[in-house]
């Protein structure tokens, strides 16, 4: 996408420079701020910006009026006085509508938090009809309260970070308007999930397993997908680079066909809004038969882990638990302090091919045991089983008897278990 009034202050037609404000309270450690700004600032880049100014503010808890507190908003307003380029003030956390309002007039310049930069993200990396339905929604739900009718505000309309999504046309009606749009884009939304369920049962009609790639946002998922499929999917060295997911289909070692699917990036403190509007997409996780959970390797111990927890709580969220994972070390070419990555993952990378081997024959390993092969005895009284044992297993052979049916079946577990009574013993 060509750089264009987007990426730019709204007013000057500059690209946005931005101060980003941390609080670091009883609860939250001045590392974990530093870690948060380093990923805040990382985002501010992917969306176009460029970070002139870090403040970290200390506090027993937030200010309700202006979260950091008058006299902090009076320092950082100096600052930005004085520099004469700071146009944006980005807070590494959601705010509410009358503590931007405040920000907003004691800084002279936008603000925005957390969640409506990654909400800005979003809405320049959808491609697809779906993942544009679904940050528009986002956006509508997050950002409207927190823009209409609220004079200094009003002026994110004309463009710029943090005010990408619906557009100018929704953000300026009223917001009984705004409830009708959301309700006519979930009720298009709804259709897309009709849609991607009746393939998800063409799927499980025809026995095609599906291992969904997932991880931190930045990962390697799509470079991982273009090495193994060849997909073409876009991979930068930015935070959301991908968006819209892909499918492919891919042959294991033994030749049996699945589908690999790129899920969304995970990050810390993913926005409420974006996890309900994405959930039919983030739903292929939780009908995977796999999850491949991508780490990146590259990183220093401290980072991986806390990116593998933030990881693992939002898998198990999204799928109940019960799904068989696969952790996956990336970046084994950049990769440091390799001793401590857990024994049970796999080092690969994406870019130069490096275990993928070893993973795939891993993917082959968990699919085959989750088979087993089990011969079946049907008595003629219960011999309509046998064609619903058809449709739900890989039939290798049947023998008919003067008592009643021998069947010779490899079977998933679930499957198994439901004709327990007619095992042959």
């Amino acid at each position: 996408m060509p750089e264009s009034n987007i990426l730019m202050s709204n007013q000057t037609g500059e690209k946005a420079r931005a101060v980003l404000i941390s609080l670091k309270t009883q609860e939250i450690t001045e590392e974990f701020s530093e870690i948060s700004l380093d990923e805040l600032e990382k985002l501010l880049e992917t969306a176009g910006g460029e970070t002139v100014l870090r403040v970290i503010q200390s506090r027993e808890y937030p200010d309700p009026a202006t979260y950091i507190g008058k006299g902090k908003a009076a320092e950082i307003a100096d600052f930005i006085k004085n520099d004469g380029t700071v146009n944006l003030a980005v807070v590494d956390n959601e705010l509410t509508p009358s503590q931007i309002k405040n920000l907003e007039d004691a800084l002279d310049v936008r603000v925005i938090d957390r969640t409506m930069l990654i909400l800005d993200i979003f809405a320049l990396h959808a491609t697809t009809g779906e993942g544009k339905l679904q940050v528009e929604i986002a956006c509508l739900k997050y950002t409207a309260p927190r823009i209409v009718g609220h004079g200094k505000e009003m002026s994110r309309l004309g463009g710029g970070i943090g005010t990408r999504g619906p557009g100018e046309s929704q953000l300026e009606t009223d917001r009984r308007h705004i409830k009708r749009r959301i309700a006519s884009l979930n009720q298009r939304l709804l259709e897309l999930e009709r849609t991607r369920s009746v393939k998800r049962g063409v799927r499980e009609k025809n026995k095609i397993k599906t291992v969904a790639i997932a991880g931190y946002t930045n990962a390697g998922k799509s470079t991982l997908l273009n090495y193994l499929t060849g997909a073409g999917v876009l991979t930068e060295d930015k935070l959301f680079a991908t968006l819209d997911p892909t499918t492919r289909k891919l042959s294991l070692p033994d030749g049996e066909d699945i589908l690999l699917t790129d899920t969304v990036g995970f990050i810390d403190r993913l926005p409420t809004h974006l996890v309900k509007a994405f959930k039919s997409t983030l739903e292929e996780i939780k009908y995977a038969d796999i999850i491949v959970c991508l780490v990146d390797s590259s990183e220093p111990d401290s980072e991986r882990t806390r990116k593998r927890k933030v990881t693992e709580q939002l898998i198990n969220e999204l799928s109940g638990g019960g799904i068989e994972v696969i952790w996956c070390y990336n970046k084994a070419d950049k990769a440091i302090e390799t001793h401590l990555i857990p024994s049970e993952g796999i080092l690969i990378s994406a870019s130069t091919g490096e275990g993928v081997d070893g993973l795939l024959n891993k993917i082959k390993a968990v699919l085959a045991g989750n088979k087993k092969l089990i011969t079946f005895f049907f008595p003629h009284s219960r011999v309509s089983e046998v064609n619903t044992l058809y449709r739900n297993a890989v039939v290798k052979h049947t023998e008919y008897t003067s008592d009643g049916v021998v069947v010779t079946a490899e079977c998933e577990r679930d499957i198994a278990n439901r004709y327990l009574a007619f095992v042959q013993k």
